[in-house]
C-alpha cells in the first residue's frame, strides 16, 4: 500500500517499505489492544480501575504487580502496620482489597504499599496514586488518599486557538519570592500577564510528581500525581479553569520517553522486577540521563501509559500535551552521537519502530479523547513524518519544534560576530520544513536558559545588565543587546514555523539563568524565580521588549501570518538585508550593525499604498523612532513588471509594512 507521506516527500520512495512496516506494527498492536471494532479511549481506563476508588459503601484499592506474591496496604488508618490489610490476589497480576466505611480512608491520609516478592518486602508508592507528599524532616515521599469535593468546571467546553502562541511555564518558579510558587499564585498573578501579552497557550512543566526539583520535572516517579509542591489537584484544575475562561489553552508537558530510576518513590520496580515496565539490562537505561526506559511492546505497559494520557485530559482538562524526548524514544542509541545527514539513518535498526507505534498509538487515543486537542513532538532528528496524520503513513501529532531555530541562534552568537551573519542562511535555516509538516519556531526554551548556558539577551549583553539596563544610563552594549534581541524574536515568531514558543520571562529579557536550590547553591532560591517587577518598572529597559513582544504577537494575531507559509522576496547578503512577504505582510531586516540604507527598494505584492504596522525601532520598544508609522508609501509598477515602493532602513532595524484598505 502507497501512502500520501510518499507524495509530501518523494525523496522517501526507496523506504516505501519502511513506510508500510511503520503502519503495519501500528495496525497490528491497534487489533491487540481493542480487537477489530474497539476503541482505544475504552482501553485506556487503568486509572479509573487501579488505584484508590470511593464508593457508597468504602474504598477499593487495586494493583496489577505480576512478579509479587502479596501485597499489603499500609499507612495512618492502620498506624502504619505492615500487614494488617492484606490485597487478594485477583489473577493475572492484579489485586485488591475493599475497605468497608466512607471515612475507611481520608483526604490527606498517607499510605503506602508492601510489595513481597520472593524473600524481599518492599515498601512502594501505589502505582496510580493521585498525590505523593514529601515528609519535610525525614525527606520521604508518601502517597496520599484525595477526596476532595468534586471540582464544578465553571467553562466546560473549550476550543484551543489554531494559531498557537505558547508561553512554556513551571508553577514553581513562576513567582518572585525566594521560594516555590503555588497554583493558585500562578492563576492570580501570571495568567493575567500571560493573556495580556497575546499568548493563547500555556506549556506547563514539572506537573507530574518528581523526587528531585532540579529535574525540571523530567525524571517521573508517580504518573497519576499532579506535583504537591505547588498546591492540590483541586487548584491545578482552578488554574486550568481561569485559563480556559481567558481562552488560553493548557497543554502539559508529559514524560513518556523515561522515569525516574528511584524505586521507593517511582514505579521502577514496584512488584520487585525490572521488566514490569521497562526492559531489562543496557536497553532499559538511559546512558545520559541516568533513567529507566519503558518497553512499549508490552500491552500492560501501553495500557498504563495510555491511561495517563486519557486521565490528564479527563480529570484536569488538558487540552493537549507537548511530547518531552521524542527523539530518545525513537532510535536506540537515544540519538546521541548520531548526525541525521541522510534518510537511511531513520529506517535502520537504530530505529526503535516499538515506541513509533506508541506514539501513533498515542496520538490516535488522544484524537479520540478530545478531536481538538494539540500534540506537539520534541524531536531534534527530523523523523519524516512525524506531524502528518497516521492515515497519510505519519506518526500523527500536529507540530513539531523547530530545535535547530535556537541551535542557530546560539551559534551566531557564540562564535559569529552580527556584521558577518549571513541572510541566505538564516532564511534557509528559519523556513526548512519537512513537506506538509507544522512547526513550532522559538528563540529559546527553558533549555537555553538553564545554569551553565545563557539566555539570548545574557548572551547579548552579559554583565552590562547589572549596571545599564537603566533609561538613564546610555550603554551601546545595551542598545545593541536590545536592538538584536527584538529583530531576533521578530524574525523568528515571522518565519519560523507555524506556531511560536517563549519561555517566561524571556520576553523582556530576563536577567541571569535558572539555577534550582542544591549543594553547590547553598540550596537557594535566588536564581529559581522570575523577576517580573523588572519589566514592569518604567525607568528600565526591560518593559520595552515586553512591549515589543505584545506588539509582534498582536501583529501575528491580527495579520493570521501563521495561516499561510513566508515567500521569500529579496536577499542582500552584502548589504544584511533580507525581505520576505507573509500572508500580504512584507518584512524587512537590515541586520547591518552601522549601515542605514535611504530609499531601499523593496518588492510588494500589489501596488497601492503602504505603511508601517510595526518597527523594532519605535520608541516605545527602546528604538530611536527614525521610521515613520504616518507616512505612506505608494508602490508602483516597474519596468520589469513588479511593485516597488521606496524606505529608509536603519541599522539593526526590522519593519512590517501592510497595504492600506480604500476607505
Amino acid at each position: 500500500m502507497s501512502y500520501r507521506i510518499l507524495e509530501y516527500d518523494p525523496s522517501l520512495l526507496p523506504f516505501e517499505n519502511d513506510i508500510n512496516l511503520r503502519m503495519q506494527n501500528y495496525a497490528r498492536k491497534m487489533k491487540e489492544l481493542v480487537g477489530e471494532n474497539g476503541s482505544l479511549c475504552d482501553f485506556s481506563n487503568g486509572h479509573e480501575y487501579f488505584g484508590f476508588h470511593k464508593t457508597n459503601d468504602g474504598w477499593y484499592y487495586r494493583e496489577w504487580a505480576p512478579a509479587a506474591s502479596e501485597i499489603f496496604l499500609t499507612g495512618d488508618m492502620v498506624n502504619w502496620n505492615r500487614f494488617e490489610y492484606k490485597l487478594t490476589p485477583l489473577g493475572n497480576g492484579v489485586f485488591e482489597i475493599f475497605l468497608p466505611g466512607k471515612d475507611a480512608l481520608w483526604n490527606g491520609c498517607h499510605v503506602k504499599a508492601i510489595v513481597r516478592s520472593g524473600d524481599r518486602v518492599m515498601e512502594r508508592i501505589p502505582l496510580y496514586i493521585r498525590r505523593v507528599e514529601q515528609d519535610p524532616t525525614t525527606y520521604a515521599w508518601c502517597g496520599v488518599i484525595v477526596d476532595e469535593p468534586v471540582y464544578k468546571w465553571k467553562k466546560k467546553n473549550f476550543t484551543p486557538k489554531k494559531d498557537l502562541k505558547i508561553y512554556e511555564c513551571h508553577i514553581g518558579m513562576a513567582q518572585e519570592k525566594e521560594g516555590i510558587g503555588t497554583y493558585g499564585e500562578f492563576a492570580e498573578n501570571v495568567l493575567p500577564r500571560i493573556r495580556d501579552l497575546g499568548y493563547n497557550t500555556i506549556q506547563i512543566m514539572a506537573i507530574m510528581e518528581h523526587p528531585y526539583y532540579g529535574s525540571f520535572g523530567y525524571q517521573v516517579s508517580s504518573f497519576f500525581a499532579a506535583c504537591s509542591r505547588y498546591g492540590t489537584p483541586n487548584e491545578l484544575k482552578a488554574l486550568i479553569d481561569k485559563a480556559h475562561s481567558m481562552g488560553i489553552a493548557v497543554l502539559l508537558d508529559v514524560v513518556h520517553s523515561h522515569a525516574v530510576r528511584n524505586t521507593e518513590e517511582g514505579i521502577n520496580c514496584f512488584d520487585g522486577t525490572v521488566y514490569q515496565f521497562f526492559h531489562e539490562g543496557v536497553r532499559g537505561e538511559h546512558p545520559a540521563w541516568g533513567t529507566k526506559l519503558f518497553n512499549y511492546e508490552k500491552n500492560e505497559v501501553l495500557h498504563f501509559l495510555l491511561s495517563n494520557l486519557k486521565f490528564w485530559m479527563t480529570e484536569f482538562h488538558f487540552d493537549g500535551f507537548r511530547f518531552d524526548g521524542v527523539t530518545s524514544m525513537i532510535y536506540h542509541d537515544h540519538g546521541l552521537g548520531t548526525a541525521f545527514t541522510d534518510y537511511g539513518k531513520y529506517f535502520s535498526i537504530n530505529t526503535d519502530i516499538e515506541a513509533i507505534t506508541y506514539l501513533q498509538l498515542a496520538n490516535t487515543l488522544i484524537r479520540e479523547v478530545n478531536p481538538k486537542a494539540i500534540t506537539v513532538a520534541e524531536d531534534m532528528s527530523a523523523m519524516p513524518g512525524m506531524c502528518l496524520p497516521i492515515e497519510d503513513g505519519g506518526i500523527g501529532f500536529d507540530y513539531r519544534l523547530a530545535m535547530g531555530i535556537p541551535d542557530l541562534w546560539i551559534k551566531l552568537l557564540k562564535k559569529i560576530p552580527d556584521e558577518e551573519w549571513d541572510m541566505w542562511l538564516l532564511w534557509c535555516e528559519l523556513t526548512g520544513r519537512r513537506p506538509g509538516e507544522k512547526y513550532i519556531g522559538y528563540v529559546e526554551s527553558h533549555d537555553q536558559a538553564l545554569v551553565g548556558d545563557k539566555t539570548v539577551m545574557f548572551r547579548l549583553c552579559d554583565s552590562n545588565m547589572y549596571t545599564s539596563m537603566s533609561k538613564l544610563i546610555e550603554d551601546p552594549v545595551i542598545d545593541r543587546g536590545i536592538a538584536l534581541h527584538k529583530m531576533i524574536r521578530f524574525l523568528t515568531l515571522t518565519l519560523g514555523g507555524e506556531g511560536y514558543l517563549n519561555f517566561m520571562g524571556n520576553e523582556f529579557g530576563h536577567p541571569e539563568w535558572i539555577d534550582f536550590p542544591r549543594e553547590g547553591n547553598r540550596w537557594s532560591y535566588f536564581y529559581c524565580r522570575r523577576q517580573w517587577h523588572l519589566a514592569d518598572d518604567p525607568l528600565l529597559k526591560y518593559g520595552d521588549l515586553q512591549e515589543f513582544d505584545r506588539a509582534m504577537l498582536t501583529l501575528a494575531t491580527d495579520a493570521k501570518l501563521f495561516s499561510k507559509a513566508p515567500q521569500c522576496i529579496f536577499i542582500d547578503a552584502q548589504k544584511q538585508v533580507l525581505i520576505y512577504e507573509r500572508n500580504g505582510r512584507v518584512f524587512a531586516f537590515n541586520f547591518s550593525p552601522a549601515n542605514s540604507y535611504e530609499g531601499y527598494y523593496i518588492t510588494v505584492p500589489k501596488a497601492g499604498e503602504y505603511r508601517v504596522a510595526l518597527s523594532t525601532d519605535e520608541k516605545e520598544f527602546g528604538g530611536w523612532d527614525r521610521i515613520s508609522k504616518e507616512y505612506v508609501y505608494r508602490a508602483t509598477k516597474q519596468p520589469d513588471g513588479k511593485y516597488r515602493l521606496q524606505i529608509y532602513l536603519p541599522a539593526r532595524t526590522a519593519v512590517c509594512l501592510e497595504k492600506q484598505k480604500r476607505s
